[in-house]
């Protein structure tokens, strides 16, 4: 009997095999001869003792953004300037109160309600936003809101009665304050975490620009050109700044654009895009004319599957264990910045003498050091990002987003939180003292100062780690957290006062500083069990996609 030739054909999962077209029917079957050739097809985890042994080639992830990096600071710059609106609309009214009250012959208690109701709607309205940017994209939601916005700013310049007022500021805070989840989704969208903290520290900017600058603008304005003028002003700003997203602002979500490289939609698209790609089809249709084969210039977008229901996604977020525990601590580490915001007029004209426009000054050392914050904060945070990296023997590459499943990324976080999250303790205790002993001025503002920094690296780092907790729903989760931020700066605001007069500054802001430390047992659990609840949130993500 002749010596048969055995060949072994491997099959790997998901590769094809193929079979040249000349070999006999019989041959292509597993295991049957032919003539002097037997073919046996076997899976890959059947062959020989060294083919097991050979390693596996890694896969290399994909880049998870197609900008550079002056593309990205472009970009994060400008959703924070467009997320400066809703801080800066609610307080560069402040030093027009008085004067708004008498122009309209109404008491001062009713007015101040123009302000209440404007950081309510803050907090809630963003819920409905963040859902729908999450799936239809960031530049229609953008879009809209700052069309909204110049339309109530119109009728706010142009208002002459109370009820008016109040309406057009309600009106006014739904449209603009779902900016601030807009920017954090911005940054979830195009910044890996291992370089987020830089850029979460420029959006956490303008939470405090906004209290620091706006009541200087205001009471200039109010000062010399009249209350209703502040309303242009913000129109024409929002105008301007409209012009940049319609002209330059890309679409960053994901679920449209995926890592950028994707052609949106038109309705997605900059003025630039538009031209630019109307003159490829242009080229395209020339050459085409010249040659046989067409030629494909753009990518169609995925279709965005839309549903109102996604709207309350923010709300469901807000039961989430560690999302909720998250929102309340840095909640009240926001409350703190308005603790000490509100009471500053009142404080500095009683204790000091200040007009409104010296009042408006004492703002500026928080601004100050929040830019600081800018630097510090998010070189620590991206830091401790690579040192933790470094322990599980895991490459950081900035450019492609690593899976966080099994990263500790809640103590990456929350160590660097913790140096200014103390400092803010210290310094807002002490605050309030000084203002109590009624010490010099300048020391009041080196403590504002300090107090600007240990306040917004702390919120910059819970708006990171929020953004790495929910990477998928950055928006809805921004907004979310906007809920609690806003509500309980709204209740800080209203209560920090009434604690004043009655327990004096020095007591009213320990307390504060007490209630810091009671609630930190929040961030240990988050540390503690964060990973783990990580884990079954995508299990049951999971299953619930299977069914």
């Amino acid at each position: 009997m002749e010596d048969k030739q055995e060949i072994t054909v491997v099959i790997e999962k998901d590769v094809s095999v193929v079979v040249p077209p000349d070999l006999p029917e019989e041959s292509k079957r597993p295991s049957e001869m032919s003539g002097d050739t037997i073919i046996t097809i076997t899976e890959a985890n059947a062959v020989s003792k060294e083919s097991a042994d050979t390693p596996p080639v890694e896969e290399i992830p994909p880049r998870f953004t197609v900008y550079e990096p002056w593309q990205k600071r472009l970009i994060v710059l400008s959703a924070a300037f467009s997320a400066l609106f809703a801080s800066w609309t609610a307080q560069i009214y402040l030093p027009a109160l008085n004067i708004a009250a008498a122009d309209l012959h109404v008491s001062t208690t009713r007015i101040n309600l123009t302000v209440t109701s404007y950081m309510i709607l803050q907090g809630v309205t963003p819920i409905f936003i963040g859902g729908f940017a999450d799936n239809a994209g960031r530049r229609p939601a953008y879009l809209v809101c700052f069309l909204l916005y110049i339309v109530a700013n119109v009728g706010l310049a142009k208002s002459d009665s109370y009820g008016s007022l109040i309406g057009l500021r309600c009106f006014q805070s739904a449209t603009i304050s779902a900016t601030q989840a807009l920017c954090q989704g911005v940054v979830a969208d195009i910044a890996t975490s291992a370089e987020r903290g830089q850029y979460t520290a420029f959006i956490a900017v303008p939470v405090t620009l906004g209290p620091s600058l706006g009541p200087v603008i205001g009471g200039a304005i109010a000062q010399y050109l009249g209350w209703r003028s502040i309303f242009w002003f913000l129109a024409a700003c929002a105008f301007a700044n409209l012009l940049v997203l319609i002209f330059l602002f890309p679409e960053t979500c994901r679920k449209v654009v995926g890592d950028g490289s994707i052609l949106p939609r038109k309705r997605n698209q900059t003025v630039m895009q538009l031209i630019r790609n109307r003159r490829r089809k242009k080229d395209a249709s020339d050459t085409e004319s010249n040659t046989a084969t067409p030629i494909e210039t753009t990518e169609s977008s995925p279709k965005v599957n839309f549903a109102w229901s996604k709207f309350l996604t923010s709300l469901v977020l807000l039961c989430e264990k560690e999302l909720s525990l998250l929102f309340l601590y840095g909640g009240f580490v926001f409350a703190g910045v308005y603790a000490v915001a509100t009471a500053v007029p009142t404080l500095f004209s009683e204790i000091y003498g200040f007009d409104g426009f010296k009042v408006g000054l004492i703002y500026l050392p928080m601004a100050v050091g929040s830019i600081f914050s800018v630097a510090l904060v998010g070189k620590g945070m991206n830091w401790n990002y690579r040192r933790h990296a470094r322990k599980l023997g895991v490459e950081v590459d900035r450019t492609r987003q690593m899976d966080l499943i099994d990263f500790p990324i809640e103590r990456a976080r929350i160590e660097v939180a913790i140096p200014p999250l103390i400092l803010s303790m210290v310094v807002i205790t002490a605050w309030g003292w000084a203002l109590e002993n009624q010490v010099s001025v300048a020391v009041v503002c080196v403590l504002v100062f300090l107090l600007g920094l240990g306040l917004v690296s702390t919120t910059s780092v819970f708006n990171a780690l929020i953004a790495d907790v929910r990477p998928g729903k950055t928006g809805a989760a921004s907004a979310a957290n906007n809920i609690i931020k806003f509500l309980l700066g709204a209740a800080m605001a209203a209560a920090i006062d009434p604690l004043i007069r009655a327990v004096k500054p020095g007591k009213a802001y320990a307390i504060i500083a007490v209630l810091y430390v009671l609630l930190s047992p929040c961030l240990y659990l988050v540390v503690k069990r964060g990973m783990r609840w990580r884990k079954e949130l995508r299990e049951k993500e999971g299953e619930d996609t299977r069914q």
